[in-house]
């Protein structure tokens, strides 16, 4: 595959299986709409990307339009796992491209605009929209000033110097796991905290976590304790705003299963009497990642998966059953 397809690949199934459904076409509309108005400097710098991809989080950052047959994969791909691509290429390993999770460069200095979604997210759990996007403002923008200083570029620096080509795929993957799990529950029955846990432990990426002593955890509420309606929270670039518990309290649901929790949100869920499961970043990461890298590799690409990426592969059947 090239470049660009695999890109584009992931593009389509994050629209495909984004909570907004066709809303989406709509903002990319406006998007369309927002350029055609703009000049002289603000068309220079404009980010043509969002015209077709609203995605901001997920970019090629270094690279044109390579064939690529063997990708080295992980959920962290920064300057340590970039000069592990070159050590490795040295002792005769193929690899044509570095694919990171997490963002990295222009990607991740815009992934407080992928935020919004969570708006969107809410409203399907019962919260009024006009409520839910008040909420998310001041978060996103809090988000935007917090990754203002950071290096964005130190690992795709170090991708060009050494010529290797990189990607991330960040939302797209997320809308995948979100997806995954919310059908798995839908589609199975629980009524404790502790059978959502062991759902999850049933899944195989969960599993492992779990033999890595990473796997789910109850962080709020007992084990005993009724789930309650589920409010699934795989994406959205980062965590939310503190009032969503409340006001997915109001809204009536019982537990939040998320990858994680900074403690201020944990206290809020607890405020709100929310049971908090704590599935597990890497596990979760992965199975996001999993669902788009099969895509891949019934294409031809062979898959090295390192840097916290738990590699399990799903038949097309498999896939299908739960997205």
């Amino acid at each position: 595959m090239k470049i660009k397809e695999i890109y584009d690949l992931a593009v389509d199934l994050g629209k495909r299986y984004d909570v907004r459904g066709d809303y989406l076409n709509q903002l990319l509309q406006q998007e369309w709409n927002k350029y055609e108005k703009t000049t002289g400097e603000d068309r220079e710098y404009y980010d043509r990307e969002l015209l077709k991809n609203p995605f901001s989080d997920t970019r090629v950052l270094v690279g044109g339009n390579e064939d690529i047959n063997t990708i080295l994969c992980g959920i962290d791909m920064e300057t340590p796992e970039i000069l592990l691509a070159d050590r490795l290429r040295e002792k005769g390993q193929e690899i044509d491209m570095v694919l990171a999770h997490h963002p990295e460069g222009k990607a991740y200095a815009a992934l407080y605009d992928v935020m919004k979604v969570q708006a969107d997210m809410m409203e399907q759990a019962g919260v009024p929209i006009n409520i839910a996007e008040g909420i998310m403002s001041s978060r996103i923008s809090e988000v935007e000033r917090m990754i203002l200083p950071y290096n964005h570029q130190r690992a795709v620096d170090a991708a060009r110097l050494l010529n290797i080509p990189f990607m991330c795929v960040h939302s797209p993957a997320d809308n995948l796991v979100n997806r995954f799990l919310q059908n798995w529950f839908d589609n199975n029955l629980y009524s404790t905290l502790e059978d959502v846990v062991n759902l999850l432990h049933s899944l195989p990426e969960y599993d492992a976590a779990r033999r890595m002593k990473a796997g789910p955890q109850i962080i709020v509420g007992e084990k005993n304790r009724r789930a309650g309606r589920i409010f699934i929270k795989m994406t959205g670039g980062t965590s939310g705003a503190l009032k969503t518990y409340e006001n997915l309290a109001a809204a009536g649901i019982g537990t939040v299963i998320c990858m994680h929790m900074p403690e201020k949100h944990r206290q809020a869920a607890k405020d709100n009497h929310i049971n908090v499961i704590i599935a597990g970043h890497m596990a979760s990461d992965s199975l996001g990642m999993n669902l788009l890298l099969d895509e891949l590799e019934v294409r031809g690409v062979k898959i090295i998966p390192c840097s916290g990426l738990i590699r399990v592969k799903r038949t097309r059947e498999e896939r299908a059953a739960y997205m």
